[in-house]
């Protein structure tokens, strides 16, 4: 749907049409490839990306406008956010990260990979549902988490093949 008024009508209907079942088979058939192919560690991959995937939608939240008054995500967007809030988080992601290399000194480019990919998958997930509508509701916050994290599990699968 072309146009960003007609395409917030088309999301406020609770009937999943053939795009979102279409989307929703693609996320889970990612995500499994995704798993099947990581060979070490997966628990610590399902962490990270679990991690970053929430990360992103918090980056969503602080950074873009909300589009529904009414919308079941709204009050997420009405807390105040400061870059403190970012810390802890980010730390934690990281300490995951650097727990790839302290398990086995070979995984540094996974440790970097899922660092900087986590990061820069989050990031601009949330910025391209923004530039297609405009800002952000619930489900584009959750879309957010589910691409970060699919598109971050293949990142890692294929640094490792």
């Amino acid at each position: 749907v072309p146009d960003p008024v007609r395409r917030l009508e088309v999301m406020r209907d609770s009937v999943t049409g053939a795009f979102g079942a279409m989307a929703a088979i693609a996320i889970v058939l990612l995500k499994t490839a995704a798993l099947s192919d990581l060979s070490k560690y997966r628990w610590l991959a399902l962490m990270g990306v679990a991690g970053w995937g929430r990360w992103g939608q918090l980056v969503a939240i602080a950074r873009y406008p909300y589009l529904r008054a009414e919308g079941k995500g709204a009050f997420h967007k009405e807390s105040i956010y400061s870059p403190f809030d970012f810390i802890p988080g980010v730390l934690l992601l990281l300490s995951l990260s650097v727990l790839q290399v302290v398990l086995s000194g070979d995984r540094w480019l996974l440790a970097v990979g899922m660092a900087l990919g986590g990061s820069a998958i989050g990031i601009f997930a949330g910025a391209w549902f923004n530039h297609r509508l405009g800002g952000h509701t619930g489900d584009t916050y959750g879309a957010v988490v589910e691409w970060t994290e699919a598109l971050l599990l293949c990142l890692l699968a294929a640094l490792e093949g």
